[in-house]
């Protein structure tokens, strides 16, 4: 008898590639490989055509900590995290219509960087970072292009860099600084405003 041939091998879908590039600048961002070894395995990534092409440039990498993922959602109502909680690796949030508002100026952050996706509807929403945080919003989607942010000048090395990305909608984003540990009174900030459905 002859043996029936095996199946084709399994495409990678863009989700699976996606997922897989993510791992890879995350192991770069927490010293577990080189720039160089980054290039050449984000490469691989992206010209592979099966998930095993994909999966073979992570075959060295550690394996992921549990809890380096979180989403917190609400249609309406207050997302609200203050004080000392702990920050994971990628924070999603998720409103409608209500209000958020993620303090990290008192918060335990043990990565270097950390990724804040946003998808905001109508609600406001304010996101307070430690004093030396390095902030990045070149992936923030909002309707108002105009913004007031202005990188720190004297911000101490070692700080955590903060990536904010996703979508505001129609509500209002604030991002700011703590001018000092356990004070947020005077602070730098950043307004994104999207312009609301009723002034159309």
């Amino acid at each position: 008898m002859t043996s029936l041939p095996e199946g084709p091998p399994s495409l990678i879908g863009e989700d699976d590639r996606d997922t897989a590039v993510q791992r890879l600048q995350e192991a770069y961002a927490e010293g577990h490989i080189s720039h160089g070894e980054l290039d050449e395995r984000l490469h691989q990534v992206l010209t592979a055509r099966t998930r095993s092409e994909a999966a073979s440039p992570l075959a060295s990498l550690p394996e992921e900590n549990a809890g380096t993922t979180a989403t917190i959602a609400a249609a309406g109502g207050r997302i609200r995290r203050r004080d000392a909680w702990r920050v994971p690796r990628i924070l999603k949030a998720e409103s409608a219509f209500g209000r958020v508002h993620l303090d990290l100026s008192r918060a335990v952050i043990e990565h270097p960087v950390v990724d804040i996706e946003l998808q905001l509807g109508t609600g406001r929403a304010k996101i307070t970072v430690p004093r030396d945080a390095i902030v990045d919003v070149e992936d923030l989607r909002a309707g108002w292009k105009d913004s007031l942010y202005k990188a720190r000048r004297r911000s101490r090395p070692g700080g955590p860099r903060i990536r904010i990305s996703g979508t505001v909608g129609f509500g209002r984003l604030k991002i700011r600084h703590a001018r000092r540990r356990g004070s947020i009174r005077h602070q730098d900030h950043l307004s994104v405003t999207s312009p609301s459905p009723l002034d159309r």
